[in-house]
């Protein structure tokens, strides 16, 4: 027996809900080649706690605004919950519990002990103050209060949330405790206990993941990355500085191409005056889809997940495709990619340099101590290349992608600690 994905009219199916599938179409395969039992497997597919709440928005002008928020516990088997919080318009149970699932598997993979959680908002921060933001962040958080705490879920940030956010949440949950908690979420500013390498840990690891899979130096190497945001614009500095050379980038608003070569700080630069690389003068504009099929030696797709699809992936010519977002790749998409010979490194590892990170934050604070940034970088550097090895051997020796290779190591992980510990009662 198989996990099973449930069965949807395509033109009703959510992003959210694509997203679900994709997620439990993957633990599928896992399952299969580990030889799990079906009790199993439908203990892994299902979520630990899912929680969905209405938050009321005060908004400037007097009127009142009710969001939904979700947050997903899928598995703490192996450690206490960890996950980011996202505030999206589109945002939905089905994408949260993917999320989670996903952050499951993805700590297992590196080895750090946590399960994976996801938390969000159906909201779209761009058109809130900022003192809206905040009053919707503390009664978000209000309402999640009984699942979040630094041994039980650690929260920290995703698409449309920040460091101060997690200011937020940190002062809200401590003022209920009655004293200050600064291990309740990652990804905090320094002054209230963050770690230094945080900033940026999911785009350096995007960066090692894409060194490691090229096997020689990267002068040269062309790039194009989709999604020139928290993460995207980050790993496009840092393989930049490494000697590859960026040739594309987009983000919500437009795209941009040189063939020569982006100068990314500039171009960072006017994004932080503009808003968006939109009107970029030192490149020529470009369709989104386009940026998605151009004849580059990597691809990293750093935006939301489902971008590239059985449509278009037929013409990716990128022969490297590392995921910096979260799901960007449907099971469909990877088996063209698969027959074309290109190479996807996953998203529970190529982007997991941002929970690692986050693991080694919630440490310092439970230990009241810090770490320099060189001694966090060299953390996060050997669990990454210690996790991309393990799962090449383990590609190799079965005959898999490194996707299937990366979901049998972190299920399997997992479904040993199911088995160790037993059922209760």
């Amino acid at each position: 027996m198989s996990v099973m994905v449930p069965s949807r009219t395509p033109a009703l199916i959510t992003p959210g809900q694509q997203a679900l599938d994709s997620a439990l179409h993957q633990l599928g395969q896992a399952a299969e080649e580990l030889g799990l039992d079906d009790g199993l497997r439908t203990m892994l597919a299902t979520p630990r706690r899912s929680l969905t709440v209405s938050v009321p928005v005060r908004r400037e002008d007097g009127s009142l605004d009710v969001v939904q928020g979700f947050r997903v516990q899928h598995n703490v088997s192996r450690g206490p919950a960890k996950g980011g919080i996202r505030f999206h318009p589109s945002t939905d149970i089905h994408e949260v519990t993917a999320l989670a699932m996903w952050m499951t598997w993805k700590c297992a993979l590196v080895g750090i002990p946590y399960g994976g959680a996801k938390g969000g908002v159906s909201v779209d921060p761009t058109v809130l103050s900022t003192r809206e933001l905040e009053r919707l962040t503390r009664r978000y958080v209000n309402e999640i209060l009984p699942l979040i705490g630094p041994e039980k879920d650690i929260p920290a940030p995703d698409v449309g949330t920040d460091e101060q956010t997690m200011a937020w949440i940190m002062d809200t949950y401590s003022v209920n405790a009655g004293y200050s908690v600064p291990g309740v979420v990652t990804g905090k500013p320094m002054t209230l206990g963050g770690s230094l390498g945080r900033t940026g840990a999911t785009s350096r690891g995007v960066q090692i993941a894409t060194l490691t899979a090229l096997g020689r130096s990267p002068e040269g190497v062309t790039v194009a990355v989709q999604g020139f945001g928290k993460v995207g614009a980050l790993a496009a500095q840092y393989l930049a500085d490494a000697g590859a050379r960026v040739v594309a980038v987009s983000d919500v608003s437009g795209a941009v191409h040189n063939s020569s070569g982006l100068d990314v700080a500039d171009l960072r630069a006017w994004v932080t005056e503009t808003g968006s690389v939109a009107g970029y003068r030192h490149a020529d504009a470009l369709a989104h889809d386009e940026l998605l099929e151009l004849d580059v030696d990597v691809l990293v797709p750093a935006a939301l997940e489902g971008a590239i699809t059985a449509s278009n992936a037929p013409r990716v010519r990128a022969r490297l495709i590392v995921e910096g977002a979260n799901g960007p790749t449907t099971p469909e998409a990877d088996e063209i990619l698969a027959a074309q010979g290109t190479t996807i490194v996953p998203d529970i590892l190529a982007n997991a340099g941002g929970v690692i990170v986050s693991y080694l934050e919630w440490v310092q604070n439970m230990q009241a101590y810090s770490w320099s940034a060189s001694e966090v970088e060299v953390r996060l550097r050997d669990l990454m290349e210690g996790a991309f090895s393990e799962v090449k051997s383990v590609a190799a020796a079965r005959g898999l992608t490194l996707r299937q290779a990366a979901h049998v190591i972190g299920v399997g992980r997992v479904a040993e600690a199911h088995q160790m510990r037993g059922l209760y009662p």
